[in-house]
């Protein structure tokens, strides 16, 4: 059946191979943004924790005339993100956990969402339907911009978290973990299985994904300061498309035969596939696996030994944050040019890039661990 399915949508994903794979040997990875990097240390040397050495001016929006509700209680709508039925119920689980702690916010459930479309109506429904916040992990952050811009216009408080849109859409995007300690770990991950001197890949959703883009660019930045004999082949897209993203990791292992030592996915959509398609080639032993993943998904190929480590972060944790944000914000505890905010057992929380609050370190999830993650 696993065969069928990725043989039928060949075709289609051969002509979008085509048109979106960018040409191999360019100096610059593709797929990252123009923005600053700051890497942070190779391995041996004093770590850091991945804050910005200077603060960034707030550069979110805020809603139009809000009703004052400082301590009263609210309603919250969750547009979540379609990851995997495990990972939107733990991120479901850790804002009821917040929600009964602060006893005056109640939470709302959107079905989790296919495609960008979908958010949408979602959107317009609950914006005319009495809530107060907003909450989002945007599948797509251009089209959901338009409405969630909406909400502002309407009073309503919207706070991102997990995918992000323009930050001219969102007051506050809650992110898991510092983009350059993503970036190191992924490398870092690569270079551990496949050496310092390697040729690999890239698979990225599309090349505007805003968060895809700022690994990708602290990756160029950390590998060319701590490995600079990695040497970086191409990066393609796979619209977040699994059947497109396995033709294009299988199509990478004849591309590139003996030079490719590893493919480093930035999407959770794509890490399966990729893992799926090293193992249907008979590739496990001479590529390496590096990507963002949940352990449901990964579980079959890191058991096995096809995969050493994926990388993520601990969604409840994340959806526990998502709630003591909007609360904050609707209490005037969290405001522009704040540099923390406190989230509850979590405690204190760094604020950074203007208007993203960072919650810690990525997780590496290995054989050693990935039995006990449920997500």
């Amino acid at each position: 059946m696993r065969t069928n399915f990725y043989t039928a949508g060949l075709l289609f994903s051969l002509m979008l191979l085509f048109i979106t794979a960018p040409v191999s040997g360019q100096s610059v990875w593709d797929g990252g943004d123009n923005l600053p990097v700051n890497p942070l240390t190779c391995p041996g040397e004093n770590t850091e924790n991945g804050l910005d050495a200077e603060p960034v001016e707030y550069n979110g929006a805020q809603p139009t005339n809000p009703p004052d509700l400082v301590g009263q209680s609210i309603v919250v709508v969750n547009i979540p993100q379609a990851i995997s039925p495990a990972y939107d119920r733990a991120i479901e689980q850790g804002m009821v956990r917040a929600a009964g702690e602060l006893g005056n916010v109640e939470v709302l459930s959107s079905p989790s969402s296919v495609v960008s479309v979908s958010q949408q109506a979602a959107l317009d429904e609950y914006m005319f339907g009495g809530v107060h916040g907003i909450l989002f992990a945007a599948d797509d952050q251009e089209n959901i911009a338009p409405n969630l811009r909406a909400a502002l216009d309407a009073g309503i408080h919207v706070i991102g978290y997990d995918s992000d849109t323009r930050n001219n859409a969102r007051e506050w995007f809650v992110q898991p973990v510092a983009y350059n300690a993503m970036a190191k770990a992924l490398v870092d991950n690569l270079v551990e299985q496949a050496g310092p001197e390697t040729g690999f890949a890239i698979l990225t959703s599309n090349f505007d994904s805003p968060q895809a883009g700022r690994w990708i660019a602290e990756m160029s930045a950390y590998a060319a300061q701590c490995y600079p004999q990695l040497e970086w082949l191409e990066t393609v897209e796979t619209q977040s498309d699994g059947v497109l993203a396995y033709n294009q990791a299988s199509l990478m292992l004849g591309e590139y035969a003996g030079d490719l030592g590893g493919i480093i996915s930035v999407t959770t959509t794509a890490t399966p596939q990729l893992a799926e398609a090293i193992s249907q080639n008979g590739a496990c032993n001479r590529v390496a696996v590096v990507g963002v993943a949940t352990p449901t998904e990964m579980r079959p190929y890191i058991s096995n030994g096809c995969v050493q480590a994926a990388v993520l972060w601990d969604p409840a944790e994340l959806g526990y944050a998502a709630i003591h944000v909007m609360r904050a914000a609707i209490d005037g505890a969290l405001e522009p040019g704040a540099t923390s905010v406190e989230l509850g057992r979590l405690g204190a929380v760094a604020v950074m890039d203007g208007s993203n609050v960072l919650l810690g370190e990525p997780l590496i999830i290995t054989a050693g661990n990935i039995n006990n993650l449920d997500f």
